[in-house]
């Protein structure tokens, strides 16, 4: 065999359509049932591509870990650039059309993942890539535990992209990590990324379990999210708290703007209105105009101030008080892995050669809003490149 992808996600379907030519026979090989399960799941409520932003600015909200370069990866870079304009121009190419959100968040037009997925395997079936379902690694070069029995593959080059620990009833377990490390890969300690975080409510919260949270301003660590969130019977989570969770999870001081479109001055005298005969709940309820951010002022705000001015500093600054990252379980992806002191330049494994890695396997984070599948997307395509100029260099198509 010429080439073999392990994992069927999108940084593997992105390997193998990178390796796919005429003459050459690519297998990928994927445990669960049916190939981007996880794809899939995270476009169930709006496929999130990419985000329609300067490059530059893109880039910058990728976070590389142990062993990173100097610069940013191949695939962010000038030569091998795969950020949200190439991201746009992929998806067309598969017959998608797109639109872009007031967010600047790139979707289809359906918003579903699954057309997207349909046709893009459709384009790697005509391009002579062959597609296992069920087949497991099971370490070694390459064992696989598979309907019909134990199979062993041998393969010129392989491209790794099994993914994280994130969700790991979706195929992403982390089982690969001591197979790796027996053979001298050094990989970073998982940790969750874009998680919800735990939260010991009060009983007068109970009542707000399911709300969404819109109109605010979530800051920590010099980041900042617009993004609605949600408070949970256990804490908050949703795409808003994903924004700025690597920096809570660092132990970065979170705040919540609950009027982030007035200044200090223009909320200062909302706060000014007389009270009157009104409870503190109703008065407050006046000034915000929304329940559910009274309720968070009065959860995290006390002790209460006593004046229009704290009032109003506090609701432009309200702590977010935390007990820490929700699980590996519930997270949408995972900081660590494959350490980039591990990798070669073009995402070789220096401890074995002609066997490349790509996606959440490598120890990177970046946020949701189309900032982690671009650069899953990325990855695929620099691996599955980096693998198919092996080829050529090894004397094959």
């Amino acid at each position: 065999m010429d080439a073999l992808v392990i994992g069927a996600g999108p940084a593997g379907l992105m390997a193998a359509e990178a390796l796919m030519a005429p003459g050459r026979r690519v297998v990928v090989a994927e445990a669960m049932p049916t190939p981007a399960r996880k794809f899939l799941m995270a476009g169930k409520s709006g496929l999130n591509l990419t985000k329609d932003e300067p490059f530059e600015a893109f880039v910058q909200r990728v976070a590389v870990g142990t062993g990173a370069p100097p610069r940013t990866p191949g695939y962010f870079g000038e030569e091998d650039r795969f950020g949200p304009a190439e991201v746009g121009a992929w998806a067309r190419g598969l017959g998608v059309d797109l639109f872009t959100g007031s967010t600047g968040r790139v979707f289809p037009v359906g918003m579903k993942a699954s057309p997207l997925l349909r046709a893009w395997l459709a384009r790697l079936r005509e391009g002579g890539v062959e597609m296992r379902t069920r087949w497991r690694w099971t370490g070694g070069r390459f064992q696989f535990e598979t309907p019909q029995g134990p199979q062993e593959i041998a393969s010129r080059v392989a491209v790794l992209a099994l993914g994280g620990a994130s969700w790991p009833r979706l195929g992403s377990d982390a089982a690969w990590v001591p197979w790796l490390e027996a053979e001298g890969v050094t990989v970073a300690p998982f940790r969750p990324a874009n998680m919800g975080f735990h939260v010991a409510w009060s009983p007068q919260m109970a009542r707000r379990v399911g709300s969404a949270v819109k109109g605010t301003a979530l800051r920590a660590g010099g980041q900042v999210s617009r993004g609605e969130w949600i408070i949970g019977a256990t804490g908050i989570e949703g795409g808003g708290v994903y924004e700025i969770s690597a920096a809570l999870r660092e132990g970065a001081a979170g705040h919540v703007d609950l009027a982030p479109d007035l200044d200090a001055r223009a909320l200062t005298a909302r706060f000014a209105r007389p009270k009157g005969r009104l409870s503190l709940g109703n008065w407050l309820r006046r000034v915000l105009d929304d329940p559910v951010k009274v309720a968070l002022l009065l959860e995290w705000g006390r002790p209460l101030p006593v004046d229009a001015a704290g009032w109003a500093a506090l609701a432009k600054a309200l702590p977010l008080r935390h007990a820490g990252p929700m699980g590996l379980e519930r997270a949408i992806s995972s900081a660590g892995g494959i350490s980039w002191d591990a990798l070669t330049t073009d995402h070789e494994l220096a401890a074995m050669p002609d066997v490349f890695a790509a996606g959440e396997m490598l120890d990177w984070e970046a946020p949701t809003g189309g900032y982690l599948l671009t650069a899953c997307l990325g990855s695929g395509r620099s691996a599955g490149r980096a693998a198919a100029a092996r080829l050529v260099a090894l004397g094959q198509r």
